[in-house]
């Protein structure tokens, strides 16, 4: 009798759980088609110069497949594969699966390379080795590549005019190549960018179709004086930048500062508030801040935030007129150094694990523990 009035009771509910589940993988759907869209300020929007390809209306590019680690990726070096199989054309309205609400949970690894670059004094030369580079991540699994902090260029207030360029311009050119060539995500470190008369210090991001995802100026300009042991004044050239720069993939929204943007806990903060699980700094700490705060800050701001950070700092030159301090780190949400270089050009990889900053959330839930009837942070561009 029980049994007949439970298998009775199932056959009436199976619509509705099905219609339900239909409006929820909707949702999910809608939102990845919105996927390749540009996140950031006003300069960010505008950063989609014709000169690079456009997205397709509607049709995201090949890297943006959503994607899976291999089993037992995780600390063995092995790069995400493509998820197969797991989208249903069901009807010609395009329905898909329940299935896939599972799938984009479940990309939950992808492998991240920083190229800390010996950058020269010829750009040519700088240009060359860092795509190489690139190809040379990308071969090993990379699917998100940075270079670092003016990567094309010598760092110091002298060299900023002579190496700059407009955007788009000649390594922006590269950089738009080698991603669409590598079908990666290409962080494009910084380089000295000319726009009006003005100059910034700039970064830009490349997606696997080779278009221009993000363009983030230098916002906090690195104008310091430690007496005795180093002076200097990016504002003597630079203008800043005046606003925040996001891009998605289909791993995680990836938020954007450069080297002394690192400093401001107030800027990584909006980031996390904006859904952001990796924020990445190009930077060129120098050889007294180096070593007092370079990992300090990195492990501050993926702390607070429980995000990813990762910075990437040009190779050591001992000859140089600016000495940089090297060590590209990447930190995990829990405040432990996951990868980290030396002083010498080299290509250090991680495999980011979106499922450990998920748990660590769970664990210490500090987001949905603040106080904002107390205090708040906001961004007013």
């Amino acid at each position: 009798m029980n049994l007949q009035f439970y298998k009775h009771a199932y056959k009436k509910l199976e619509p509705l759980r099905a219609r339900a589940c239909s409006v929820r993988t909707g949702r999910d759907a809608a939102r990845e088609r919105r996927h390749g869209r540009v996140s950031g300020g006003p300069s960010s929007l505008s950063s989609r110069a014709p000169a690079y390809p456009a997205r397709a209306q509607g049709k995201a590019p090949p890297g943006d497949r959503p994607r899976v680690a291999s089993p037992g990726a995780a600390g063995k070096g092995l790069g995400p594969e493509p998820l197969e199989g797991l989208r249903s054309s069901a009807g010609s309205k395009g329905a898909v699966l329940c299935g896939d609400r599972d799938a984009a949970l479940a990309v939950q690894a992808f492998r991240l390379a920083l190229i800390q670059l010996h950058v020269s004094a010829v750009k040519s030369d700088n240009l060359q080795r860092a795509c190489g580079l690139v190809r040379e991540a990308s071969a090993k699994g990379a699917k998100v590549v940075a270079l670092p902090e003016c990567f094309n260029s010598p760092y110091g207030t002298q060299y900023f005019k002579e190496y700059a360029e407009k955007i788009p311009g000649e390594s922006t050119q590269k950089l738009s190549e080698v991603a669409k060539e590598c079908n990666i995500y290409l962080i494009g470190g910084s380089i000295p960018e000319e726009d009006g008369g003005k100059l910034y210090n700039t970064c830009t991001v490349f997606g696997p179709d080779g278009a221009m995802l993000a363009k983030h100026r230098k916002v906090h300009l690195f104008d310091i004086n430690v007496p005795g042991k180093i002076q200097f004044k990016e504002s003597e050239t630079l203008s800043p930048g005046n606003s925040f720069s996001m891009f998605d993939t289909p791993y995680c929204k990836v938020g954007l500062g450069i080297c002394y943007d690192m400093r401001f806990a107030e800027m990584a903060q909006i980031y996390g508030q904006k859904g952001c699980q990796l924020l990445i700094y190009p930077g060129a700490f120098n050889l007294t801040t180096g070593p007092a705060h370079w990992e300090l800050l990195q492990r501050g701001r993926a702390v607070d935030n429980q995000v990813y950070v990762a910075t990437i700092s040009p190779a050591r030159d001992e000859k140089a007129s600016y000495v940089a301090w090297g060590h590209s780190t990447v930190v995990n949400p829990w405040g432990e150094v996951i990868a980290k270089a030396g002083a010498e050009e080299t290509v250090v990889y991680t495999d980011i694990d979106l499922k450990k900053l998920a748990e660590i959330r769970q664990q210490i839930p500090i987001l949905s523990q603040k106080r904002c009837d107390l205090y708040g942070v906001e961004m007013k561009k």
